[in-house]
Formats: C-alpha cells, sequence, structure tokens
C-alpha cells in the first residue's frame, strides 16, 4: 500500500516536470502598466546624456569662445555710441599762411520709412514732393532721388559735404513746407584749400571720408587725421535712450597741423614764371625746385600744368580736350597724370647740367687743375665704334676745364670722364645720393636709373660724363647741386618744417639732416666760382641777374630713349649769391622742339624768378662790392692809437687786419696804414698796419683782371691781400693800376666790368 503511494507520488511528480518542461515561449513584448520596459529606459537615458553633452557644449561655447562678441553685442543693444570726428589738422605754409583746412560742412540724408502720411495716396504725393525738392536744391536727378525717398532703408544719403548756403535753402524749404521728421542734417567737415591751384601736385587732396588720396595730404594721413571720440549712454529695449541715465564721453584727439618749409611767396614767384615759359615754349610739361642748400628745406616746388584741389576730378585745360572721349580706365589715367609731383616721380636725363658732377670729381681727385688746357674739341669725339658730337657745330678747340664749362663742351668732359673712370664716377655718384631716392617724405618719389658699373663701357662713360645715358628726378639733382653751394655737405631735402599738437599746442621741429660731406669746402668753392664764370661767360649768360652773384649751368638733353616726338628737355640750374648761398634753383622745360636749348629758354625765365626771390629774402646785392653804394664801411684814422685798440676798432667794422710790428701791441702805437683814412670800402677788406717808418713794406705784383667776374676779381685779390673796388656787373673790361705793376700790401685797385654777349647750350 505504502509502495503504491510512493508510485503515485512519482506520478505527479513526473507529470509537473513534463509540464514545466512543455512550457510555451511567446515570441511578442509582455506589456502591463505595473512594469518598466527595459529597452524604452535605455533609449531615455541616452538622449538625455546627449542633451546634457549639447547643453554643457553650448556652454563652453558661450562661456569660452563667444564670450567677447556676446558682450559686444549686449553692449550694443543696450549702448547708445555717438562718434565724434576729430577735426583734421591744417597745413601752412612757413610764413603761417594756411594751405589747407577743415570747415564745416553737413551731410543731408533721409528715413525713408518715417515719411509717410495719413493715406497712401498722401504719402506718395509727400515723397514725390521730398524728392523734387531735395533733388532742385541739391541739384540731382529726380529720378534717382526719387528711388531713394521710396526705398526701404532706414538710411539713404543725399548729399555729401553740403555748405552751408544749401543747408539755409533746405532748412527754410522744410519750413515752409511743414516737414520735420524723414530728413536729416548731420555736422561734417571738408578740406578747403584757399588757393585753389597753388602747390597742388605737393600738397594733394582728400577724399569724401576727409583721408588723403595723395601729395601730403597721403603720406602724413597718420599725423593730420587724429583720433576720432565717442559718448557712450544707455538705451531701453525700445532701442530708446534712457532719460538721465549715466553717459561715458572720450574726447576725440584732433589731428596735428603741418607747418611746411614752402615759402607762399616764393611759391608764388615761382609757378608765375613756371607758366609763362610753359606757354611762350609751349612745352608739354615743367617743373621748377628753390632749395635752401644750408638746411635741405624745401621753399618752392611747382608744376605745370597744375590742378584745383577743391575740383581734383576735374579734368584742367591741358587734359580736358581727350578727357570726355576716353574710357574710364584712361580717365584714370589722366587724371593720375595731372595729380602726380614730376619734381620727384617722374626721371629725365639731366643733360650738360650733370657736367658739374663730373667737373666735380676730377676736382675732388685732383686729376685736373681748372685752368690747364687739358682738353681738345674737333667737334666730336671718336669713342669705340661711333663718333659722339659736341652740340655746337663751330669745334671749341683748345680747353681748361673752366672754359669747357663756359661753352658746355661734350668732347672735353668725355675726354675728363675718362681721365676720371667708371669707379671713380660711381663712388661719387653714390656720395651725391644719386642712387637711393632722397627720403623727403614726398609721395611716389621714384629712384634712379643707372647701367650697372660692371656694364659700363667706352661709349657708356662718355654719355654719362655729359648727362647722357642715365636717368634721374629733378629733386636729386637740385640735392647734389645744393651740395656744391653748401661746402661740399648733402643735405636730406625736407618739406615738413615742425609738427603742432593741436589740442596741446605742443611742437615737434623737424630738423635739418645732414647726410655726408662729398666735396672739400676747397673743391666746392673752386666749384661755385666756377658756375659763377658760366653764368658771365658762357652759355648761361642769360641767367644773370643785375646787382647779384649768380652760378649756373644749362642743359639741354636728348629725348627720352631717343624718341623724338616727346621732345628735347631745355634745363637750367643756379646758386645765388655765389659767394654764401641762400637759394639754389633747378628749372625743366620737357617737350620742347629741338634747338630749343637751356641757355635760350630756361636761363632767362630762372633770372626772372631770381630778380624777385633774391630781394624778397633780403639777400644783399653784389652792388655792396663797389664804392658807391651804403653797403661800404668808411676805413677810420687809426694812427697815433695802439695796435691793440685799433685792432679791435677794425675788426668791429668788418675789416681784416694785419699788424706789421713786433713790439707790444698794447702800448706800441700805429705809425701809418694802408690804405688811407677816409675811403669806403666793403666788409672782409684787409687794412696793413705799420709800426714806424723803417718798417720794410712788402710789395705785390698786381694780376691780370681782364674777363674776370667780381666774384673771381673779389677772391684772386684777396689772396694777395688787396682791395678792390668794383663798378659795373659783367666781366672786367679795364683795371687800374694795370696788371703787372707793383703796389704796396691792402692797396686798392679799381675795376670796370660789362656784360658781354654769349653762346647758349
Amino acid at each position: 500500500m505504502e509502495k503504491k503511494k510512493n508510485n503515485n507520488r512519482k506520478n505527479i511528480i513526473n507529470k509537473k516536470v513534463h509540464k514545466k518542461n512543455n512550457l510555451v515561449r511567446i515570441k511578442s513584448d509582455f506589456t502591463s502598466q505595473n512594469f518598466i520596459n527595459t529597452k524604452q529606459l535605455k533609449v531615455f537615458f541616452l538622449v538625455a546624456i546627449a542633451i546634457l553633452f549639447l547643453l554643457i557644449v553650448r556652454l563652453f561655447v558661450l562661456q569660452f569662445i563667444n564670450s567677447s562678441f556676446l558682450k559686444e553685442k549686449a553692449y550694443s543693444q543696450q549702448s547708445i555710441n555717438q562718434i565724434i570726428s576729430p577735426k583734421r589738422g591744417n597745413i601752412y605754409d612757413a610764413t603761417g599762411k594756411v594751405l589747407a583746412s577743415s570747415v564745416p560742412v553737413d551731410t543731408v540724408t533721409i528715413n525713408p520709412t518715417k515719411i509717410q502720411d495719413k493715406s497712401d495716396e498722401k504719402t506718395t504725393l509727400l515723397k514725390e514732393k521730398i524728392a523734387k525738392g531735395l533733388s532742385d536744391i541739391f541739384e540731382l536727378d529726380y529720378d534717382e532721388t526719387l528711388k531713394k525717398v521710396n526705398s526701404h532703408s532706414s538710411v539713404q544719403t543725399i548729399a555729401k559735404k553740403v555748405e552751408k548756403n544749401k543747408i539755409d535753402t533746405l532748412k527754410t524749404w522744410m519750413k515752409e513746407n511743414d516737414i520735420t521728421i524723414g530728413i536729416n542734417i548731420d555736422e561734417d567737415t571738408k578740406r578747403y584749400y584757399p588757393y585753389d591751384n597753388v602747390l597742388s601736385n605737393v600738397l594733394g587732396f582728400c577724399g569724401t571720408d576727409n583721408e588723403g588720396i595723395i601729395g601730403i595730404e597721403s603720406t602724413f594721413e597718420s599725423v593730420l587725421q587724429g583720433t576720432p571720440g565717442k559718448i557712450v549712454s544707455s538705451k531701453g529695449s525700445n532701442q530708446k535712450e534712457i532719460p538721465n541715465s549715466e553717459k561715458s564721453y572720450i574726447a576725440a584727439e584732433n589731428g596735428s597741423d603741418l607747418t611746411l618749409t614752402i615759402d607762399f611767396n616764393i611759391q608764388m614767384i615761382i609757378e608765375k614764371y613756371l607758366k609763362q615759359a610753359f606757354d611762350t615754349q609751349h612745352a608739354s610739361g615743367a617743373t621748377c625746385i628753390a632749395m635752401e642748400p644750408k638746411t635741405g628745406k624745401i621753399k618752392a616746388m611747382a608744376n605745370y600744368p597744375n590742378y584745383n584741389l577743391n575740383t581734383p576730378f576735374a579734368p584742367n585745360d591741358i587734359i580736358s580736350k581727350d578727357y570726355d572721349k576716353s574710357s574710364d580706365e584712361q580717365r584714370s589715367i589722366l587724371l593720375n597724370n595731372m595729380w602726380k609731383n614730376n619734381c620727384v616721380t617722374d626721371l629725365y636725363e639731366p643733360g650738360s647740367v650733370f657736367k658739374l658732377i663730373t667737373a666735380s670729381v676730377a676736382l675732388e681727385e685732383h686729376i685736373v687743375d681748372p685752368e690747364e688746357y687739358l682738353f681738345n674739341c674737333n667737334g666730336y669725339e671718336q669713342v669705340a665704334d661711333r663718333k659722339i658730337h659736341c652740340w655746337s657745330a663751330t669745334p671749341h678747340g683748345s680747353l681748361s676745364l673752366r672754359k669747357a664749362l663756359e661753352k658746355s663742351c661734350n668732347p672735353a668732359f668725355m675726354q675728363l670722364g675718362k681721365k676720371i673712370g667708371a669707379d671713380k664716377l660711381y663712388k661719387y655718384y653714390q656720395a651725391y645720393g644719386f642712387m637711393d631716392k632722397t627720403g623727403s617724405n614726398l609721395a611716389g618719389e621714384s629712384n634712379s636709373l643707372f647701367a650697372k658699373e660692371s656694364s659700363v663701357g667706352d661709349v657708356e662713360l662718355a654719355t654719362m660724363s655729359f648727362g647722357q645715358g642715365l636717368n634721374i628726378t629733378p629733386l636729386q639733382m637740385i640735392s647734389a647741386i645744393s651740395a656744391i653751394a653748401n661746402d661740399g655737405i648733402l643735405m636730406k631735402p625736407t618739406i615738413v618744417d615742425k609738427i603742432t599738437n593741436a589740442d596741446t599746442g605742443a611742437i615737434t621741429n623737424i630738423d635739418s639732416v645732414p647726410v655726408r660731406q662729398v666735396l672739400s669746402k676747397e673743391t666746392a668753392a673752386t666749384m661755385r666760382e666756377l658756375m659763377n664764370s658760366v653764368v658771365v661767360n658762357g652759355t648761361a649768360y642769360r641767367g644773370s641777374v643785375t646787382g647779384y652773384s649768380v652760378g649756373g649751368k644749362t642743359g639741354t638733353s636728348e629725348p627720352a630713349n631717343r624718341n623724338s616726338t616727346t621732345g628735347y628737355v631745355a634745363s637750367f640750374a643756379a646758386i645765388s649769391p655765389v659767394e654764401d648761398t641762400q637759394i639754389t634753383l633747378l628749372l625743366c622745360l620737357y617737350g620742347l622742339d629741338k634747338g630749343k636749348q637751356g641757355g635760350q629758354v630756361a636761363a632767362p625765365v630762372v633770372s626772372q624768378m631770381l630778380t624777385e626771390i633774391l630781394p624778397y629774402m633780403g639777400v644783399p646785392s653784389d652792388a655792396s662790392l663797389t664804392t658807391t653804394t651804403s653797403k661800404l664801411n668808411y676805413v677810420p684814422d687809426v694812427r697815433n692809437k695802439t695796435f691793440a685798440e685799433s685792432i679791435k676798432n677794425l675788426a668791429n667794422l668788418g675789416f681784416n687786419v694785419k699788424s706789421v710790428t713786433g713790439k707790444d701791441k698794447n702800448s706800441t702805437t700805429v705809425f701809418d696804414q694802408v690804405p688811407k683814412p677816409g675811403v669806403s670800402l666793403p666788409k672782409d677788406s684787409v687794412i696793413i698796419l705799420y709800426d714806424d717808418a723803417s718798417t720794410t713794406r712788402t710789395s705785390v705784383t698786381v694780376p691780370d683782371l681782364s674777363m674776370q667776374t667780381a666774384y673771381q676779381v673779389k677772391n684772386n685779390l684777396r689772396a694777395l691781400n688787396l682791395n678792390v673796388s668794383i663798378d659795373g656787373s659783367g666781366t672786367v673790361v679795364s683795371q687800374d693800376p694795370p696788371a703787372n705793376s707793383k703796389v704796396e700790401e691792402g692797396s686798392i685797385i679799381k675795376v670796370n666790368l660789362k656784360q658781354t654777349s654769349k653762346a647758349a647750350h
């Protein structure tokens, strides 16, 4: 029985196990509101983590990458910035005349969206009325103006740089038509040039944004423009200023004023005669520079044709005939050519003016003596395989350096160049500054063009010696001439004399800068005297100025690239006075017909200029050398006075004193003097003092002074302790005592001078 129960129990257990092993598996997901689906939970967490990551990245970007931008954006949304425009600095000449200034003007704008009336029809009529009024007042195209008035933009500019009379007209019109909104008048400034064309190619001009476009206005932009200021206030969500909010004010720094080295009066003289020369000689262009050789200050710089600085985009009379029929690109070229300063931008062959450089090198290197007849002109020079002709159809024959300069003989200078050699010439070309820009701060300055020294052959050496086959700027040429006038010291050319802070009044002076000693003082003095000979006895005789000593050199150079269609260049360089040069001039006339030489067409123009400039500058006349002028000093009687007292008194009068005594000058009295008291002599004349009758007197032989200039006579006699009395101008035609006479030291030699006619080149 028990066994049967156990078997039944096993059967029951087996059945349960069997049932368990036969469970049915459900393939679809089981859902119930009482349980969470783990797969959905995983997705939810992944999405949440991704969003959190993106938020962290966004916060990082906002906090660390875009923080500056967002701060500025928030600041701009919450702040009102009113820009305070600085006043552009004025430009003055050396005498204080205003050459450029900024005058108050206004800019007129409109807000098209604010021009509204009660109905669309009335709004249309109002906009048409405003367009008509604005176009009439400011001389604008009506259709273009109406298009601006009808636009959907917030602001449209109608007219810039409007002067007061038109603004007054606009205000009256607005009042008459009861227009109070939609038209804005904002303060502005406009660059104004009171003398229109004067110094135009040097000054340059500004654009509508008051920034310099060309010339000094451009090169000194950072000095003239100043720094804007601003007023910062707060605004609310309606984008309007919050009343009584705190304001921050940053003052504008006005631009500094420039004072140029240019003298307005000298500039006007030069421009007057430059235009005359351009017109009468039918030139294609003309330039002239006046420089103070001791400082390098440019006193005048002129180009012709020039243009009106107040209307710089209007073609001048010279280019207007081609302007209207030109393309936009051609018009741009024409305007740029009109604006540029040819004194520094354009290169030219200097021609015979450059012979001064060759001559100075020869003297400095002791290759020649100015009076030694070393050269011969047969009308041409055979160089390598060609004949290079002299400008003169008549051979000059035997010549010294002095005569070669006076006659401007090409063969003589070719022979001289050969004696010097290319290596020495190039050394001095570098020293004179021909291989570099001058550093003048003038816009668009070009550098020279020379053949490489290694490629200079016989022909190149020959032509360079008389100023052909090389290209330089007029500014480089006058700087070199000024070095000769300044005892051999080359100065850096300067155009700005001082800079004045318009707000504080602080002044920054621009000092003169010596570049280098090119020649010895002795060589420079000899060169000046030779230049004087060229004016008195040579091709530059038309460049003389009555009452003043002038040194110079003429030049006539062939067309660029030997293209005869561009015409010839006639030039003249001058210094005055020769003994103490105060001004140097270089005049160039371009595009001339063949046969118009520098001595004929350029020298007379410079003479006219100097005739007015020298008295204006207060330069003493050469007449001070004659006994008929008030510039002489009376020779007092110092006999029976001590040597010490006599020397002091005579020195105070400007005389040089030579004492002939071996005794104590404080106790020994003067027995005799030469010349005798009662005559009048120029300063620097020599007075000889003797202690007794037995003192040996020195006698000298009077030199032959015929055909010498006043400057030569003065120097030659001074070297012999002789005095001079000069009457007339030109060269010596008679002297008393005659040549080879024996006279005492201190004696007076009387000479008469007259002008003689010469050939011109």
